[in-house]
């Protein structure tokens, strides 16, 4: 047991890669000398050296192309990109190559990239660095999405991500990296199952990375009036793991998504349809949900606070949801 940050546990992870498998590199944009944007990668490239920690030019096209192709080489890339909103500019080889080549190929070729990058709001980084648009590439058949909310996951996803044949998006939401807590070294992590984080008997409320927090935040409050909140952490985006899900809302009958991302064809969207179709009669009410407002993420932070998920609205939304409101 360790005390930590967030930061921290990540490089861990990556310090535990690059030891353990020659294969292994890291590639991005400022990831060497500069040791990162978040200094995620602070002092790997002058432990591993020039050849496993490589600059890349400010093209996120050409270096998550490049390591596909490094992939399909034989080697276990870890790309970073800087945000969330930049990988746009990499959705071709993205979901035109990595997502589908297994399938285009009988099953002859597979692409190990794990590709890391930080998402959502909550910074000031303006609606060019801000959004969560993790959704959007869970929409992809032949990526597996994760997102770590916790120290344990920020450590421990790394490495069986770069197990997987095929390839892994990891999204690190940019308000948790000064995150402080303590990690448990011991702790084993899987990249198939959602997570309990805490039980309870009322409401099943579903959510994931930055949100986390504030969904717990959001229990604690419920508590206090009576309420028996059980938080769910999702972790894995794509694949969603059902049996979790349902398992939860067979129990509570009530379900609540929180999702930084936009309402209109949202994660949540899907996990509110999913549940429904498999759980419609487990129901004692409709399914609700808490996204972000419809809008550009804004600069200043009176609106941004108001653009976002918080913990008043989530409590609020589960009020109602009870008839408590």
């Amino acid at each position: 047991m360790i005390r930590t940050t967030y930061r921290e546990a990540l490089r861990q992870g990556l310090r535990e890669a690059l030891a353990r498998d020659p294969r292994v590199f890291l590639m991005g944009e400022d990831v060497g000398r500069y040791g990162g944007t978040y200094a995620v990668s602070k002092g790997l490239l002058e432990e591993f050296g020039e050849q496993r920690i490589r600059d890349t030019p400010l093209s996120e096209l050409s270096f998550v192309a490049a390591g596909i192709g490094a992939a399909l080489g034989g080697m276990r890339p870890i790309v970073e990109v800087m945000t969330v909103n930049f990988s746009l500019l990499a959705l071709d080889p993205l979901m035109n190559t990595a997502a589908t080549l297994r399938h285009m190929s009988g099953g002859q070729f597979s692409v190990p990239l794990v590709l890391r990058m930080a998402t959502g709001a909550g910074r000031q980084l303006a609606a060019q660095h801000s959004h969560s648009l993790e959704g959007w590439y869970a929409h992809i058949p032949g990526l597996k999405i994760l997102a770590p909310a916790t120290l344990e996951d920020a450590r421990g996803m790394l490495w069986p991500a770069l197990q997987d044949p095929d390839p892994v998006l990891i999204f690190e939401h940019s308000t948790l990296y000064n995150l402080e807590g303590v990690l448990d070294e011991g702790v084993a992590v899987d990249i198939h199952s959602a997570r309990v984080r805490r039980e309870g008997g009322d409401l099943t409320l579903v959510t994931y990375g930055g949100s986390l927090g504030k969904a717990l935040a959001a229990a604690g409050q419920l508590a206090g009036e009576g309420i028996s909140v059980e938080v769910i952490d999702l972790r894995v985006l794509h694949p969603l793991d059902d049996a979790t899900l349902m398992a939860s809302v067979r129990k509570t009958r009530r379900l609540l998504v929180v999702d930084e991302g936009w309402r209109s064809g949202s994660l949540a969207a899907e996990i509110i349809a999913r549940v429904v179709e498999q759980g419609f009669y487990e129901l004692d009410a409709p399914p609700a949900r808490v996204c972000s407002q419809e809008v550009p993420v804004p600069y200043a932070k009176h609106l941004e606070d108001a653009a976002l998920p918080q913990v008043p609205g989530i409590v609020a939304a589960a009020r109602e949801l009870l008839g408590r409101a």
